[in-house]
């Protein structure tokens, strides 16, 4: 404790925030990258006009409440106040649109990831740069709200993502971390910045358009890990610390995407390495040694933060339903007047999961709160799928929920794994997914026929691993190399705890996947036919 407070005091600790789909999370952390306080707001997105958005006042207030959080927390512990860093990080769900005007306004509400309008936009650009462009990347929300005349894209003077967004607001620079940066448009892995040639074509695409703006006139500059990315401004110091007792000049590394820094989090930067986050929505990613054969429409090629090229599968829904389950058992337990722990609800629950049976007993959930793009959904309806012979115990019910929030995943990593035949020496897991110990890594085991690895670190999460990135830019002295600082200074060593599937849990995941493949037409007609 005593060691924590002097970090503190001596203006040494590092801090690491993350804007994720429910929380904002800051985790500060000591010279030895050991977290050593931390504080959170909760927020969700609003469905507005047909889109998925979060106001700019709520990531302000979210933004403020969070670091005032992390204030108390260090307050309570330590008995200081934070008025120094050695460096700041900051990241966020990567993707989406928000474009700004020359006076720095929003020109339309932030339209975040899990928004699904852009097919046409998407399928045409990916046609024309031969290379797969998921729906929520920022060039098909730019290119949708071409082709349908929105009035405002003649504005816009800037174009980021959230992590970038908030990285400017506090330093005055319009950068991203190459990673976030790939969810934008494809980058280079060779320059680490936006691939000419498809930059090329866009902007001959548009060309008829006649705005004034050419494609990387209005994107934030691509920087990799270690890169100065400027110092917290006076005006930055006080939008984050509203108490006004964090100075400026602070460091801080470039903007990260959710995606870079779960890899870091899991030290996944290295090639033939992986790592699966699952949270709100659930993502794995592996780090190739080279090139896919050919696009996939289910497999998106984004960067590490240091720009290593990686295959990525992407999953609106993961953990929402389960959350909402979980729920209900609480007010269940209330009714009883059963006092409510959460983390022990869900405890009890996972580990229930554990003793149903291999396939669920037949049970199938399909756990899609927004529409899911690698199944091939625009829009979702949560949804429980039994017959009468089906084996409908507690068991079965949780372990289904929990096969649901990683079964889209596998669907994705099947052609990955069996089809590309990519090579895999370690996948890290990390997220709330795994926060009870052993249950969803026993079952992601399953799902991905292989050994599965969970850190003690697994639920700090991006925030942490942003927190790593900005120490990377501070405490470097070796200039290592992104993958050797974490093997070397960060994990020396610890790949955390492995645990491989059974050949009858591989079996089981199998039955339950083809079983949830084959009534995939049911949730096709919840979508369409209830409102």
């Amino acid at each position: 404790m005593q060691e924590a407070k002097s970090t503190i005091q001596a203006g040494k600790a590092i801090l690491g925030i993350e804007f994720g789909s429910t929380r904002i999370k800051a985790v500060l952390i000591d010279e030895k990258n050991n977290p050593i306080a931390q504080g959170s707001h909760q927020w969700e997105n609003q469905l507005v006009n047909g889109l998925w958005t979060y106001s700019i006042d709520e990531i302000w207030h979210g933004l403020q409440d969070c670091y005032s959080s992390l204030r108390a927390n260090v307050k309570e512990q330590y008995g200081i106040e934070i008025e120094s860093l050695a460096a700041i990080g900051i990241s966020a769900m990567m993707h989406g649109y928000m474009p700004f005007d020359k006076n720095q306004k929003i020109l339309v509400p932030f339209r975040t990831w899990r928004n699904t309008n852009t097919a046409k936009a998407a399928a045409e650009l990916s046609k024309l740069f031969v290379y797969n462009i998921p729906l929520r990347w920022s060039i098909s929300h730019l290119y949708q709200a071409i082709l349908d005349g929105e009035e405002h894209v003649k504005d816009i003077h800037f174009l980021t993502t959230l992590a970038g967004y908030i990285h400017w607001q506090l330093t005055g620079k319009k950068v991203l971390g190459v990673g976030d940066a790939s969810g934008m448009i494809p980058v280079d892995p060779n320059t680490k910045t936006y691939d000419a040639e498809m930059v090329d074509k866009f902007n001959k695409l548009i060309a008829d358009k006649g705005y004034a703006w050419k494609l990387l006139d209005i994107l934030p500059a691509s920087l990799p890990a270690g890169a100065d990315a400027g110092v917290l401004t006076v005006e930055g110091a006080k939008k984050l610390d509203v108490s006004g007792h964090l100075n400026a000049g602070i460091p801080l590394c470039p903007p990260e995407g959710d995606a870079g820094t779960g890899m870091v989090a899991t030290n996944a930067v290295k090639q033939r390495t992986g790592n699966v986050s699952a949270g709100t929505s659930s993502f794995s990613m592996i780090v190739l040694e080279k090139e896919l054969s050919k696009p996939h429409e289910v497999i998106d090629m984004v960067t590490t933060p240091d720009g290593s090229l990686v295959a990525m599968v992407h999953c609106n829904n993961c953990t929402s339903d389960i959350n909402a389950w979980v729920n209900l058992f609480k007010q269940y337990q209330e009714l009883l007047g059963v006092p409510v722990n959460m983390s022990q609800v869900y405890r009890v629950l996972f580990e229930e999961a554990q003793r149903g049976e291999a396939d669920c007993g037949g049970i199938l959930t399909y756990n899609y709160i927004s529409g899911e793009p690698v199944t091939g959904f625009a829009e979702g309806r949560p949804l429980v799928i039994r017959s009468a012979n089906d084996k409908f115990s507690l068991a079965n019910f949780m372990r289904a929920n929990i096969y649901a929030s990683i079964g889209v995943l596998k669907i994705g990593n099947d052609i990955l794994l069996n089809e590309e035949k990519v090579k895999v020496d370690r996948i890290t897991g990390h997220g709330g997914l795994f926060t009870v110990k052993g249950v969803g890594q026993r079952m992601l085991a399953a799902a991905l026929n292989s050994p599965i690895s969970v850190m003690e670190t697994a639920g700090e999460g991006g925030a942490w691993g942003i927190a790593l990135l900005a120490g990377y830019l501070v405490n470097n002295p070796r200039k290592l190399t992104l993958p050797d600082y974490l093997d070397e200074v960060v994990f020396a060593g610890n790949t955390g705890t492995e645990i491989a599937p059974t050949p009858e849990e591989v079996a089981g995941f199998n039955a339950y996947i083809e079983n949830y493949k084959a009534c995939l037409p049911i949730e096709e007609a919840a979508v369409k036919n209830k409102k």
